[in-house]
């Protein structure tokens, strides 16, 4: 696994040509860093050049975005929001905290009750194919879902090991069990016949694993880290497994209509997101701190820190980086029968990113 808090994969292409403004002014905790920070970006894209900030008594323009407080890997959103990297793009931002369907989340966006949202792109894609008018403009980071369960149960870090297993999922179409469906399906295990998934609320993973109703589990952090750390269980496999280490899992949807009638601020908005990634990634104890509000009971600060190691907030594919990453998923997802087989997967990609950071 690739070191997030230096990470060493350049900026996106397209960013290196935008330029990437620098979240420094107003937010203490980076403090003496600022000289790295800025070293680090440098040697990641030496044709970076500072965007502007705001223009000086320019009103700033409000969004809506939509995202799930309780997923540690958003905490850079808000750290977007409390550093003043949103503000410096010109943007005022409301967060809302969404707790319906992905469906209705793509339904709000598309309509404009909200203006953009973030979300798992293992989970957006299968609706974004029924042709919902929101566009990916960006990916914020890679890793957080993760495969685990006792080796009392005869598992072990080798995919294998999971065949003839029941497997706890949340959601059968949730972007976990999409996943590693995909996985298991690469690895010559069949994700319908050789695994059996059984749904149970996430709180009781740990119980159904005692009670022998399954054998392993799959979930996002921090609920996923948190079980293997209390339970001691082993972690066959992550979404940074293999050839998906250097792949984005959530993604930055904004409506349609943004991206087409005010491009600009679709790019400003997909910038500070981006920029705030790469501040978490450089010094995760600013994200962990702005998710203490929201980290649920028995979580402390170093363990957030460590699980936002374990991601790649440093991997923010952009343009025709994140189109091609979603051509690889639609590939994956028709693999596995989640979506149609007549889909093309080059033409969805293109259907459903925006390269706005070109603008």
């Amino acid at each position: 696994m690739s070191d997030p808090v230096l990470p060493r994969r350049r900026l996106l292409g397209a960013l290196g040509a935008a330029g990437l403004a620098l979240p420094l002014a107003g937010f203490a905790p980076l403090g003496a860093d600022r000289r790295a920070f800025e070293a680090m970006l440098a040697e990641q894209g030496r044709c970076l050049t500072p965007l502007p900030t705001a223009a000086p008594g320019a009103a700033p323009k409000k969004l809506t975005l939509a995202w799930n407080a309780t997923s540690i890997c958003t905490s850079p959103i808000e750290v977007a929001r409390r550093s003043g990297i949103l503000a410096r793009h010109g943007l005022e931002v409301e967060l809302v905290n969404f707790g319906g369907s992905t469906e209705a989340l793509l339904e709000a966006i598309a309509t404009r009750k909200a203006d953009a949202g973030v979300g798992m792109a293992l989970r957006w894609l299968k609706p974004l194919e029924m042709g919902f008018d929101v566009k990916i403009t960006g990916g914020t980071h890679g890793g957080c879902m993760r495969l685990a369960g006792p080796a009392a149960n005869q598992l072990t870090t080798d995919i294998n090991s999971i065949r003839g297993k029941t497997i706890a999922v949340s959601d059968m179409a949730g972007a976990d069990k999409n996943f590693f469906s995909m996985l298991l399906k690469r690895r010559g295990i069949d994700p319908d016949r050789d695994v059996t998934w059984r749904v149970f609320p996430a709180h009781v993973f740990g119980l159904a694993i005692e009670r022998g109703e399954a054998h392993a589990f799959a979930a996002g952090d921090p609920i996923a880290w948190t079980l293997i750390r209390d339970k001691q269980f082993v972690e066959v496999a992550s979404n940074l497994t293999g050839e998906w280490a250097q792949r984005a899992c959530c993604i930055i949807g904004v409506s349609g209509s943004l991206v087409k009638n005010e491009p600009q601020v679709a790019a400003a908005l997909t910038r500070a997101l981006i920029e705030a990634q790469q501040l978490s990634a450089h010094d995760p104890k600013i994200a962990a701190d702005a998710f203490m509000d929201y980290a649920p009971g028995r979580v402390s600060r170093d363990d957030l820190i460590a699980m936002l190691q374990s991601h790649t907030h440093g991997h923010t594919p952009a343009g025709t980086d994140i189109r091609r990453e979603i051509e690889l998923y639609a590939e994956e997802l028709k693999s596995v029968g989640v979506m149609r087989a007549n889909t093309d997967p080059k033409r969805f990609a293109e259907r459903v990113t925006a390269d706005v950071l070109s603008v």
